[in-house]
């Protein structure tokens, strides 16, 4: 059974920082390109960011490039994703989602990823 579970929300000022952890068990971690999305009150869920499975080829959605860090640690199982600066537009529930993919073509598309953490609350206050 494979299970995505996402920690490190919270509550932080504008400009602050928050680092998301997300630790993946019942699937070959290394297989799978991770990808964090998001998701604010009334809106749709939308890419942030994603990984490759060698964690060499990222890729960040505008909004977030530059004040974001993707990350992984495959000897961990684990995704991260670093934010600083952030802003309260920023807020939202963070999901993270694995792709079954070991090609280097990364995906920002939700529809294309395999599974699905619970999300964790992001709410930065200005």
């Amino acid at each position: 059974q494979v299970q995505l579970v996402e920690s490190g929300g919270g509550m932080v000022q504008a400009g602050g920082s928050l680092r998301l952890s997300c630790a993946a068990s019942g699937l070959t971690f290394s297989s799978y390109a991770m990808g964090w999305f998001r998701q604010a009150p009334g809106k749709e869920r939308e890419f942030v960011a994603t990984i490759s499975w060698t964690g060499g080829v990222r890729y960040y959605a505008d909004s977030v490039k530059g004040r974001f860090t993707i990350a992984r640690d495959n000897a961990k199982n684990t995704v991260y994703l670093q934010m600083n600066s952030l802003k309260p537009e920023d807020t939202a529930v963070y999901y993270c989602a694995a792709e079954l993919n070991r090609d280097y073509l990364v995906q920002s598309r939700s529809s294309a990823y395999d599974y699905w953490g619970q999300g964790t609350q992001v709410t930065v206050s200005s």
